[in-house]
């Protein structure tokens, strides 16, 4: 058995794991997903860091680190923290040392990539301010609006937080990448990930929101990393 820790994107609502955490309880695995302090105008990266730490549970199991979007922030901090076994950027936002989530935007030309990727598609720009279209275009409506019940408005704290770590920790990394994903789409994805990581991504199905989309490829997954690479 393998212990999943699951640490959401912006908005901080744990509720948004609820179908991949059962997806992993099915496989055998424990899975804990976190809430963080979204709504918290003070809590920053490193309050958001300890919040998710103080929820990894105790015990020998290994433990996964699962960070979704603006979660990759949050994620490769908790190596101080907790002893890690792996961690996975689920269409992550990969931090660079020093460069604060506000920069990244600029830096990583997120913007353009998704104006491109709309083009590309066939999609007008002011489709681009439809949550709908950008995050969760192949989520079933009905919970797609519950997601909205659940997840507050992400405070701008901790974009203002330069990203604490001088490098990567030395944890086994994967990045998970949903194919259909509109907005970190899967081009400026690879580049991301090659460029920071010097990683290649994995590909799941499932856009932006492919934990609500296609939980239990992502499960199916989180499980065979466990399995191939958690000792």
């Amino acid at each position: 058995m393998t212990t999943f820790l699951l640490i959401p994107g912006a908005g901080g609502a744990a509720w948004s794991w609820h179908l991949v955490a059962r997806g992993l309880h099915a496989r055998g695995h424990r899975a804990v997903a976190v809430d963080l302090p979204a709504d918290d105008e003070e809590a920053g990266l490193t309050a958001y860091a300890r919040v998710a730490a103080a929820c990894a549970p105790g015990g020998t199991a290994p433990l996964v680190v699962v960070g979704q979007s603006m979660g990759a922030l949050t994620a490769p901090l908790l190596c101080d923290l907790v002893p890690v076994a792996l961690l996975v950027l689920l269409n992550p936002m990969i931090p660079a040392p020093g460069e604060t989530g506000g920069e990244w935007w600029e830096v990583t030309r997120q913007r353009q990539a998704m104006e491109a990727e709309a083009l590309r598609l066939g999609l007008d720009a002011t489709t681009l301010e439809d949550p709908a279209v950008v995050f969760g275009h192949d989520v079933p409506p009905e919970l797609l609006a519950e997601a909205g019940r659940h997840t507050p408005d992400q405070s701008s704290r901790p974009f203002l937080d330069p990203w604490p770590l001088t490098a990567w920790p030395d944890v086994p990394t994967r990045v998970l990448v949903g194919r259909d994903d509109r907005f970190f789409p899967l081009a400026f994805q690879r580049r991301l990930a090659r460029d920071r990581l010097g990683l290649d991504v994995d590909e799941v199905g499932g856009s932006h929101s492919a934990m609500l989309s296609r939980p239990d490829e992502v499960a199916a997954r989180l499980d065979r990393y466990a399995r191939e690479l958690v000792r």
